[in-house]
């Protein structure tokens, strides 16, 4: 028989991810390597971590997300520093979705860079934690049209399904190290379709019920569920005049980050809260 493709698998998961995500259950791997091994937490002392963000971000930065963890320093005695970075950054366009960082993570590597942003064997020589995200223009995503192609930036859920495949392995090749993604933000019902919008949900829901497993060095934020509440919009509560999040919201949810990341850190990854709540 001939041996089938490594596109032509990543077609056909593509194609059956909304079934096998019907059927599978949260935190088990239905595709690619599984995760293996006993998650080890990082050794107490001055853990470094990276905060990559943009708008979406930044807001929930200002939310609290330094000061929670300075408190938490205090109260558990740990010496967690984080640091916040717009990324990509000028003069790379402001777009920080799954191709984006397939292109900079992925397609350049050792000391290849697209337009002098930082590749992740750079970001990596600095941090033992690296968390990172995408704004809420991700969740624009269009019908599945040709076939799928992991170098193009059309959002999409075929080209998004193959660019996370590629993020995965990627990230793995960095097991020192610790990797939190944000499930994508939301956008409010007054700026999305309901088409559109169904498919980010399938989309984040696939990132956290299949992409993520448990054993590795790679977590979730469940950011798309605190914003959602469990349906498929911002809702109007949680949101500012447009699709970035509410002051309020973002201070309700900064804590929550923070719990999160210190879960990661500290080993309870894989079976804490994925909102931090």
């Amino acid at each position: 028989m001939k041996p089938v493709s490594r596109k032509a698998e990543y077609v056909l998961l593509a194609m059956l991810a909304p079934v096998l995500l019907s059927l599978s259950c949260a935190g088990t791997g239905a595709y690619g390597v599984q995760g293996s091994g006993t998650q080890t937490p990082i050794p107490a002392g001055a853990t470094r971590i990276l905060f990559l963000h943009h708008s979406t971000g930044e807001l929930v930065w200002d939310g609290g997300i330094p000061q929670a963890l300075k408190a938490y320093n205090a109260s558990h005695g740990t010496r967690y520093t984080i640091t916040e970075r717009a990324y990509p950054d000028s003069p790379y366009p402001w777009d920080n979705y799954p191709y984006d960082y397939w292109n900079l993570w992925v397609a350049h590597k050792g000391t290849a860079t697209d337009q002098n942003q930082d590749n992740l064997d750079m970001l990596t020589r600095d941090y033992d934690v690296i968390v990172f995200k995408h704004c809420f223009p991700v969740s624009e995503i269009e019908p599945d049209e040709g076939q799928a192609n992991v170098s193009s930036p059309t959002k999409s859920l075929q080209n998004y399904y193959l660019q996370y495949t590629d993020l995965k392995t990627r990230l793995r090749e960095f097991p020192d190290k610790k990797f939190i993604v944000w499930t994508g933000a939301a956008l409010r019902q007054a700026d999305t379709t309901v088409e559109s919008a169904t498919r980010a949900k399938t989309f984040f829901d696939w990132v956290k019920n299949m992409w993520d497993e448990k054993g590795d060095n790679i977590f979730v934020w469940d950011f798309y569920a605190l914003e959602t509440g469990g349906g498929l919009y911002l809702t109007d509560a949680n949101a500012s005049s447009d699709s970035h999040p509410g002051q309020a919201f973002c201070r309700r949810v900064a804590p929550f980050f923070v719990n999160r990341l210190v879960g990661v850190i500290e080993g309870r990854g894989d079976s804490s809260s994925l909102t931090g709540n």
